[in-house]
């Protein structure tokens, strides 16, 4: 077993870490200023280049519920922190530049959080809905991301209504653990972003019609035990097609699967790959 790091010794050395962090990304920040989006339009953009909606309260293995009650308050709340947000040409979009942090103060509540490799709890849980969301349009788009963390090599719930890919999701922790894109086309996009009783809805447009589209799949997904572990295994692809010729110009691997399955697996199809004797 290797030396700890600093941060893993006791919760007092975690939280001096923490502040260090969050310093540092703060002092950066101020550097980046001029160029995060902050321009807010009412009026939407005229082209929906992407929509999605999120189902809001979703089964996750044991969790409590009431924290996914909580998620719905706290999704509530930040929601109008982003939404009509305009990101110009040159801009960069800063999830936690916009939101700020989260506090009871604020009204945001106990939610869930992931902690290392396992559900937790936090005031604010639950943010990672929204990038997730954001993230997924995005995706669709011609806009850069430039910074995105993920839970990685965990597989932490088993699946529940999933209608996007395994490996798209998001990671953040206030501030220094962000997610950003920029723009750097000429056109000017627009988040709009908001809850339904049931759903997280969003929105991705801009001032005009994007020159191309994009279609984002998972490929050779399946589950397998290695040396007693099981992982699960896939590729998720990007393709990018001309919107006036329909051709499919590029077919772009983003990412590739190896998670820890942390869930019953009883009831999945596993190949057996072990190689002890």
């Amino acid at each position: 077993m290797g030396r700890k790091l600093f941060c893993e010794i006791s919760p007092l050395t975690y939280k001096i870490s923490e502040r260090k962090c969050i310093m540092v990304r703060s002092l950066k920040n101020l550097a980046m200023r001029r160029k995060f989006a902050k321009t807010r339009s009412e009026e939407p953009l005229p082209f929906v280049i992407y929509k999605h909606n999120s189902l809001i309260r979703r089964k996750l293995g044991n969790v409590d519920m009431q924290l996914q009650e909580n998620k719905a308050v706290n999704l509530s709340l930040a929601a109008p922190k982003i939404s009509h947000i305009l990101i110009r040409p040159g801009e960069t979009f800063s999830f936690w530049h916009l939101v700020g942090r989260l506090s009871a103060g604020k009204g945001f509540k106990e939610g869930l959080t992931i902690v290392s490799d396992h559900p937790s709890s936090g005031i604010g849980g639950g943010m990672c809905q929204m990038t997730n969301l954001i993230h997924w349009m995005i995706l669709h788009s011609d806009l850069v991301i430039t910074e995105h963390h993920h839970h990685e090599r965990i597989d932490l719930f088993p699946d529940y209504k999933r209608v996007i890919p395994f490996g798209t999701g998001t990671s953040i922790l206030y501030n220094y653990l962000d997610y950003r894109f920029m723009n750097p086309t000429d056109l000017t996009y627009q988040l709009v972003i908001y809850t339904t009783d049931e759903y997280l809805c969003g929105e991705l447009r801009a001032d005009r019609r994007q020159r191309y589209k994009y279609h984002i799949a998972a490929e050779n997904v399946y589950f397998s035990r290695e040396n007693g572990i099981v992982y699960r295994n896939g590729e998720v692809y990007r393709s990018k097609i001309d919107c006036v010729t329909g051709n499919h110009v590029e077919k772009k691997l983003i990412r590739t699967n190896h998670a820890r399955v942390c869930y019953d697996t009883s009831g999945l199809e596993i190949r057996e790959t072990d190689t002890n004797e």
